[in-house]
């Protein structure tokens, strides 16, 4: 049973952290403008939700917005910073604004195997159960910022918040039915549709046509030989989609890159959307 207690309403997030944020306060993350209407035009060219922001605290209701944003902390999330490890605690739960944290299962001999992608439409650390972990690490993969809560205060929001709690157990479902989707693709589907889909989806999360990844990160998210994603992002390059210079890929041609896509990107993306609308 989860133990009700006072929101702190002082700017804290009741913890101490060493990651820290730079310079930007949690209020300017979602701002003034979009409390009463989230929709804008991203980025990509497609409909979706300022970039900057995260949108399962988007589509709160803006009285519900406001007072969460007093108890959450902005940190930076540089490539490859560790959440949590498997099995391990969650002292706290993160709010992508921008950037991609995966979800992956490491193996004995040192191999990961990205499990899920979690971006500016969702929430790491979730389902969170006090003192219990998860059988994923959380590491982040593209650099990016997130709002950190601490996780008592998390489980207090649940339980104070009905608004806030569908929200939260929409998104579990849909974080479930990725990780589903992704084991399907991952058994059936060639590598360039699985590239394909992977920057599909990190395009959607960081706001911009280039970000940094390199051919053994890809590697270890596909579960594939570096050799194999060298040929594969060789053959998009080739075919006019994309750009990749020294791990700095450039999405030319999103249309094209959705056509070689499998259709696992539409179904996850469609899972994700249907949580905040």
């Amino acid at each position: 049973m989860r133990t009700r207690g006072t929101i702190p309403c002082d700017g804290s997030d009741g913890s101490d952290n060493p990651i820290r944020g730079k310079g930007r306060s949690p209020r300017s993350l979602i701002s003034q403008s979009h409390l009463g209407a989230p929709d804008v035009i991203s980025t990509n060219g497609s409909k979706g939700y300022a970039h900057g922001e995260n949108r399962i605290l988007t589509a709160l209701p803006a009285s519900d917005r406001l007072r969460l944003l007093e108890v959450v902390r902005t940190v930076d999330l540089p490539v490859k910073t560790v959440l949590f490890e498997p099995g391990g605690p969650i002292d706290a739960v993160h709010f992508p604004t921008d950037g991609v944290i995966s979800l992956v299962t490491p193996l004995h001999d040192g191999a990961i195997v990205e499990v899920a992608t979690i971006g500016n439409e969702g929430i790491v650390g979730v389902p969170l159960v006090p003192l219990g972990g998860l059988a994923v690490r959380a590491i982040s993969q593209v650099a990016g910022h997130s709002l950190r809560m601490n996780a008592i205060v998390f489980l207090e929001w649940l339980d104070r918040s009905p608004s806030f709690q569908t929200l939260v157990d929409s998104y579990t479902q849909a974080l479930f039915g990725q990780i589903s989707q992704a084991a399907a693709c991952n058994r059936l589907h060639s590598s360039e549709e699985r590239l394909s889909r992977w920057l599909l989806m990190s395009h959607d999360r960081v706001g911009s046509d280039q970000f940094f990844i390199t051919q053994e990160f890809l590697g270890q998210m596909l579960g594939a030989r570096r050799s194999t994603v060298s040929v594969s992002a060789g053959i998009l390059r080739r075919a006019g989609l994309i750009r990749y210079v020294r791990g700095h890929v450039t999405i030319v041609d999103r249309a094209g890159l959705e056509a070689v896509s499998c259709e696992c990107y539409a179904v996850i993306k469609a899972e994700l959307d249907r949580v905040v609308h």
